[in-house]
């Protein structure tokens, strides 16, 4: 292919007005992931081709991998005025489930649906819409029609578990989470949740192995561990809660992780360990989510009872470090540009009155990773997803018998979302 790439591209070098090599060069680069080129060429294709649906339709699927929904929708609305097909009106289905603009791809999912009745993948989008509508009645019809026609659609049946657990019909929740798991195995926000309804329940042993089993597929599910050393403190095993922070934390320093290994320090009556991680999690914010004005005060008064005063210097994330000097051809995501960008305001503002939103991870609404639909089954042209976890945030404090007047919101059910690569 990339053989091809090349001759395709000399032969525009010598006639640039090769409108056919152009047309060929862009889906090589589509299907080769060279998305900013294909963008470039079937722009330029389109200007002279307004009325080229395919061209559209082609240039709507690079915007889409892009993330520019805006742009999408506008390309793919184009192709369905000069051609209406069920493709195109599935892709602006899915492009607008990203601008949340549900009852339009409710119309546009709707439209296949008139063509194509048997259209499983249809009928999972148009739960999810519903489910956003919180119309959860409607949803849970249509996830029912999509493993109907898909039996091994683990999505659909993750979503019903969802809502029957939301919903405090753990025996359902239980069944579909089952399902998922028998379907794929290494599924760990099914885990999880089944951990988190074990232990509402009380089956304490039984949280403790599906938040294991969570941990094991997902080795930085941060709520899984919160959850898991709450289990092991109520049962008076410290030691056991300290082995896997640690194991956790030889993998990839997380600033939860440390500051869950000071509390547990602090428990123990070990001043100087919980004083060393308590520094340790005030030195990681990136991946801070308890209240940083909270820890800088815990911090504080600790320094001051043990007489040790040092300053704090905030990590920069790893890849922030090596960006620059390794940067040459290779892409970088626009996410580890703004990464990098806000590390460098963190570090300058760090000695600010702000705090983190304690449940940043799983309910920040500006949070790419939460708005994101999108798995590989749903659309051909797409890779493989990452899945959210749903936020439920307990009233008790995860380290209750401290008084130092912090609360921690507990993060119990999880939510899985499409992540589009």
């Amino acid at each position: 292919m990339a053989e091809s790439i090349e001759t395709l591209q000399e032969l525009l070098k010598e006639d640039p007005s090769n409108f056919q090599a152009r047309r060929e060069l862009s889906i090589l680069l589509v299907s080769s992931g060279f998305n900013e080129e294909a963008e470039a060429n079937l722009e330029y294709l389109c200007k002279y081709f307004p009325d080229d649906a395919e061209l559209n339709y082609n240039l709507g699927i690079v915007y889409e991998k892009l993330k520019k929904y805006d742009k999408a929708k506008e390309v793919y609305e184009k192709a369905i005025q000069i051609s209406p097909q069920e493709d195109f009106y599935y892709n602006l289905g899915e492009v607008l489930v990203d601008l949340e603009e549900w009852d339009n791809a409710i119309n546009a999912f709707n439209q296949v649906l008139s063509t194509d009745s048997n259209d499983g993948n249809c009928y999972f989008n148009l739960g999810l819409c519903y489910f956003h509508k919180e119309e959860k009645n409607k949803a849970l019809d249509y996830f029912q029609k999509a493993v109907g026609i898909n039996p091994k659609d683990i999505y659909a049946y993750f979503y019903m578990g969802y809502i029957y657990q939301n919903d405090g019909l753990t025996n359902f929740a239980i069944e579909n989470y089952k399902k998922v798991l028998e379907i794929s195995p290494d599924y760990s926000w099914a885990y999880f949740n089944l951990g988190s309804i074990a232990f509402k329940s009380g089956e304490i042993d039984q949280a403790k192995e599906y938040l294991l089993k969570t941990i094991q597929y997902n080795p930085m599910d941060i709520e899984a561990y919160k959850l898991l050393i709450k289990i092991c403190l109520q049962n008076n095993e410290p030691e056991t809660a300290v082995d896997i922070l640690v194991n956790a934390l030889e993998k990839d320093e997380n600033g939860d992780l440390y500051y869950c290994l000071a509390r547990i320090y602090k428990n123990l009556g070990d001043d100087e360990e919980y004083y060393n991680y308590l520094k340790s999690a005030l030195s990681n914010p990136y991946t801070l989510s308890y209240s940083k004005k909270a820890l800088k005060n815990e911090f504080a008064i600790l320094s001051e009872k043990i007489g040790r005063y040092e300053e704090i210097q905030p990590q920069k994330p790893a890849e922030d470090e090596n960006v620059q000097n390794e940067v040459t051809n290779e892409e970088v995501s626009e996410d580890e540009y703004s990464q990098e960008e806000s590390s460098v305001q963190q570090e300058e503002e760090y000695d600010e009155n702000d705090e983190y939103d304690e449940n940043d991870e799983y309910t920040d609404e500006n949070s790419e990773q939460y708005n994101e639909y999108e798995d590989e089954s749903y659309d051909d042209d797409e890779e493989n997803g990452e899945y959210e976890e749903y936020d439920y945030s307990d009233e008790s404090d995860e380290f209750d018998e401290d008084a130092d007047g912090y609360e921690d919101d507990e993060s119990e059910y999880e939510e899985e979302s499409f992540d589009e690569e």
